[in-house]
């Protein structure tokens, strides 16, 4: 039976980034060695990083005067690095969601922190909106897709102090204008790779201005000036994302994925909504095109684990959702096929007409 991944993270990834990687596990490059076992210094793999770093600047737009940095560490270093190379004494942070929250605790060790809105009191169903940033910030964070809770800021924001955000789980599933962000950062094991390597795009000219000594390693600049060859890097995932980031290309680039993408959502949100057993939980203005959370109504709360067996009987992998919320996330990533979503459409309907 073929299996519908909705995993939201490690999650699916396109075949051929699993195959072209399986396939340089044995053989790199035509070395008669695995990409496991060549030394990252050498012309192969050095071709594999140029490369990598160039189609992310081709597929994004990424202007001249950026970097793009494959890490180690996650989304979770990035929490305390972005402080560290950029907090003089204050910073500004948009909590919507578990990891907003974590990252405003991280920035705490290095200045105060200012939430400038909050949906915490709604269990994260919403985007907050009306907020101002203060003026003398150094920096504005926002996560752009929470995972979690299924919202999503579709746009980039227009504020007065540089803007950080944290698109782990959206990146390259819509066009965005680089050049408003200060930084953008996120783990691969979404929408580019397997867990391991973190993606940063960071504006050179930002770095190096908050007067403190930074650990070598929580260095962007030390990272930028070797292009990401600092120490050994994530060799493996570094291959993996440069298979996902040819694959993006052949799929017509960024706008042509954000299209499959909105058709995906909106095929399943349209049963969400017209289906009498399930309801959505996040705000209908701020739902993530990538990470589907609903529930059973009310009236039909006992059939959830009814719907979950029945759902898995059918190949549905990955729809149990987050224990915060409950019900079913279904993580409709770039690499996901509309026939998965429309798999777990017909399962839904078949299962609105047993009950």
């Amino acid at each position: 039976m073929k299996k519908h991944n909705f995993y939201a993270g490690p999650s699916i990834l396109p075949e051929s980034t699993i195959k072209n990687t399986a396939d340089a596990v044995l053989n790199f490059a035509g070395t008669g060695l695995s990409v496991m076992e060549v030394s990252h210094r050498g012309k192969e793999f050095v071709a594999v990083m140029d490369e990598a770093q160039a189609l992310f600047k081709e597929l994004l737009n990424i202007p001249d005067d950026y970097e793009v940095l494959f890490l180690g560490g996650g989304a979770s270093m990035q929490f305390c690095m972005v402080p560290y190379n950029l907090m003089k004494k204050k910073a500004a942070y948009l909590n919507t969601g578990a990891w907003a929250a974590k990252a405003m605790k991280e920035a705490k060790f290095f200045g105060e922190v200012v939430e400038v809105a909050s949906s915490k009191d709604a269990n994260y169903n919403y985007i907050p909106k009306g907020y101002e940033v203060p003026a003398d910030a150094d920096y504005f964070h926002i996560t752009t897709n929470n995972t979690i809770y299924g919202t999503e800021i579709k746009e980039d924001l227009d504020v007065n102090v540089p803007l950080v955000a944290d698109m782990s789980s959206d990146i390259f599933s819509r066009v965005i204008d680089v050049s408003k962000y200060a930084i953008i950062y996120g783990g691969a094991q979404k929408n580019l790779a397997p867990a391991g390597v973190t993606f940063v795009i960071v504006k050179k000219e930002i770095l190096g201005k908050t007067g403190r000594d930074i650990p070598t390693m929580l260095d962007y600049r030390t990272h930028a000036d070797q292009g990401s060859m600092f120490n050994t890097p994530p060799v493996l995932p570094v291959f993996a994302a440069l298979q996902t980031l040819k694959w993006l290309k052949e799929q017509g680039g960024i706008a042509a994925m954000q299209k499959k993408n909105e058709e995906k959502a909106a095929l399943l949100y349209d049963e969400i909504d017209r289906n009498k057993l399930f309801k959505g939980t996040a705000n209908k203005e701020d739902r993530s095109l990538m990470n589907i959370c609903f529930v059973m109504n009310d009236e039909f709360a006992d059939l959830e684990k009814g719907f979950l067996d029945y759902a898995t009987e059918k190949g549905m992998v990955g729809i149990k959702g987050h224990r915060s919320v409950g019900g079913f996330r279904a993580s409709t990533y770039n690499a996901l096929p509309y026939e998965s979503v429309k798999a777990l459409v017909e399962a839904m309907q078949e299962f609105e007409k047993k009950h």
